[in-house]
């Protein structure tokens, strides 16, 4: 009799644990990766309010034409300098290269960014930090501008994809530190790709 208790409570325990752990959603695979980290209490920069209930963040449509490739033209000499953030803390940044770059028929630039510190991080070591500011910032996506992470191209054009463009963890938690984007990196355009603003319903 025992074991079919057991058989019992394995089966009761399976169906509620599967209903319970609802499907990560997605229609990118940069989107189901970065709603499985929201989702995960270890990595997720949510309140715990807010983790409770998530399902999915907002996010433009995948577009392809905000997809582009960039001439990076690198700037060897430009020393670290202290960029500043949303707390006290500054982020030792120094600009690695200024991209180029068509999107729609109109040509732009952006700085691409360096830090100090990551440099010295064991797989850090070829990050880039591309963050910039555009007309949908305090419309339909964060009002402090997004992130777009990159590493160091062997060659010297690069592929910026603005669908994977991301809101600072300070858009989400006041307790994080986040760099504030230059404004020399600001898009007089609408960038209607990649993470939409928090809670906005």
């Amino acid at each position: 009799m025992k074991p079919l208790i057991t058989i019992l409570i394995l089966v009761t325990c399976f169906v509620g644990c599967t209903q319970k752990k609802k499907t990560i959603k997605g229609d990118t695979q940069f989107q189901l990766e970065l709603n499985a980290q929201f989702k995960d209490a270890s990595t997720s920069p949510l309140k715990d309010k807010d983790r409770k209930n998530f399902e999915s963040l907002e996010f433009f449509k995948f577009d392809s034409a905000y997809v582009v490739t960039a001439i990076l033209k690198r700037t060897p000499d430009t020393e670290f300098f202290n960029m500043k953030t949303t707390t006290d803390e500054v982020s030792k940044e120094r600009v690695y290269g200024v991209l180029s770059f068509e999107l729609k028929g109109n040509p732009y630039q952006l700085n691409i960014y360096q830090g100090k510190e990551l440099m010295t991080k064991e797989g850090y070591e070829d990050y880039l930090f591309l963050p910039f500011l555009d007309e949908t910032n305090g419309l339909e996506s964060y009002g402090g501008g997004r992130y777009i992470d990159a590493k160091i191209p062997k060659g010297d054009t690069m592929e910026i994809d603005f669908n994977k463009a991301y809101n600072p963890y300070c858009a989400y938690n006041e307790k994080y530190s986040c760099p504030i984007v230059p404004r020399e990196n600001y898009l007089k355009t609408r960038i209607e790709a990649g993470v939409k603003a928090f809670g906005k319903h």
